[in-house]
């Protein structure tokens, strides 16, 4: 604080002494500066501090749906078929995974080849401003204005502040500057500080269907079964022994019994003619 200085030419002596004792109280102020601003970073919890968030704008939504079929699952390593053809390779699933197939939740490990498989990602963007306030009650102890200002809280001690560019005290529900603090005054001051943030979430949900049975067969074409082929053993009838050839005479036969034979019957039919013309 400047101080105004009277007197002329005649006292200089006393100006002197004047000059000694302002030099020795800048002197002191300064050590108590020190001091102070010491106790001042162990006070911080002096200032109470109060941070809320506000909605500042309209929430956006999206939603993103991707398909695709399953090609290969691998313990939990998943190869999926996208709809656009590409080839994709999903490492390490974890096991808290779930899809989501009719009313039955699957997990990596329940996956088949040729399942069809839709993961739709909602993202949710909302604009928030995150405000906080801080507010500190105090006597006001020295000043240094625009810069700084020590304060006696209510525990008794010392803290210094930094005074931001345009704060305002409320001093008996007038509101003063820096420049407008003197000793003694007991003070309320509250600085606000707003930051705007977007917060961005997302939510994914994976579906999946069953690949389709084969088609059942048209119902005017015979079904055709196939059996395995068993060899049947074949019968096959024995040939009929040839007949044994007719027993050959023995050399020493002739033919002259038969020719008597033969010639004792023409002698019988002769006979007989002839009884038969006597009796008529």
């Amino acid at each position: 604080m400047l101080q105004k200085i009277h007197g002329s030419e005649n006292h200089q002596g006393e100006n002197e002494m004047k000059s000694k004792a302002g030099w020795t109280s800048a002197w002191q102020t300064l050590a108590v500066g020190v001091v102070c601003m010491a106790v001042a970073l162990s006070m911080s919890a002096q200032v109470q501090t109060d941070t809320s968030t506000q909605t500042a704008g309209k929430a956006t939504k999206t939603t993103k749906v991707e398909s695709g079929e399953v090609v290969t699952v691998s313990g939990n390593d998943l190869v999926v078929k996208m709809a656009d053809g590409s080839i994709r390779h999903f490492a390490n699933v974890p096991e808290s995974a779930r899809i989501t197939v009719g009313d039955q939740e699957l997990g990596i490990h329940d996956l088949k080849p040729g399942m069809k498989l839709q993961r739709t990602i909602t993202t949710s963007t909302s604009p928030e401003m995150i405000k906080t306030v801080q507010s500190v009650t105090g006597t006001v102890w020295n000043v240094n204005p625009p810069l700084s200002v020590i304060l006696t809280l209510a525990d008794g001690k010392n803290q210094q502040f930094k005074i931001p560019k345009g704060q305002k005290f409320n001093v008996n529900g007038q509101m003063t500057d820096a420049w407008g603090l003197q000793k003694g005054m007991t003070i309320s001051a509250t600085k606000i500080v707003e930051v705007p943030q977007i917060v961005v979430t997302q939510q994914a949900k994976l579906t999946g269907t069953m690949p389709p049975p084969p088609a059942p067969p048209p119902p005017d074409v015979p079904l055709l079964i196939v059996e395995e082929e068993v060899p049947v053993p074949v019968e096959v009838a024995e040939a009929p022994a040839p007949a044994p050839p007719p027993a050959a005479l023995p050399k020493t036969g002739s033919e002259l019994p038969l020719i008597g034979l033969l010639g004792l019957l023409s002698l019988a039919s002769s006979l007989g003619l002839r009884s038969a013309r006597k009796n008529h």
